[in-house]
């Protein structure tokens, strides 16, 4: 009997875990952004509901929040001379959670007080898969993603 259980629970574990991952392969939750260096208007925003059942610490680099497994928004970016920012406002504590083109995972909670930011210096062309958390978890936060070329105002 102990050994059926554990058999069980073996089983039931390894068909859980594909939902742990984030997938870069669906479909982003608010749509695809599809710019090229010196893009106008400068910023580029999109509302979307941030959060998701998902923690994303296990993605390492300091990644912290709730995030859904699919992302939220894709970006299709050709690079040029100029940084890339990404960043999000928010109501709410929100974390933000990028798959670059190269496949790393880079993080932010905090850029500006509580809202999360991203600075590429010499981003890459390609796919950028994002997505917003919250912090501490939860789901259904309004949010903005800003897409910039324009060095974000800190305080």
């Amino acid at each position: 009997m102990v050994n059926k259980l554990a058999a069980l629970a073996l089983a039931g574990s390894l068909f859980a875990l594909p939902a742990l991952a984030q997938d870069f392969n669906q479909r982003p939750t608010f749509g695809t952004m599809e710019l090229s260096t010196n893009f106008q208007p400068d910023p580029r925003s999109i509302d979307v509901t941030a959060g998701g059942n998902i923690n994303s610490d296990r993605l390492g680099n300091g990644c912290t929040g709730s995030i859904a497994n699919a992302p939220d928004v894709r970006l299709q970016f050709q690079a040029g001379r100029f940084p890339l920012y990404i960043s999000v406002t928010s109501q709410a504590d929100t974390t933000l959670v990028v798959n670059l083109p190269d496949g790393t995972w880079v993080c932010n909670d905090d850029l500006t007080d509580l809202n999360p930011g991203i600075v590429l210096d010499r981003p890459a062309s390609g796919q950028y898969d994002i997505w917003i958390g919250v912090f501490g978890g939860g789901t259904g936060i309004p949010a903005k993603l800003s897409i910039s070329e324009i060095p974000p105002q800190r305080r």
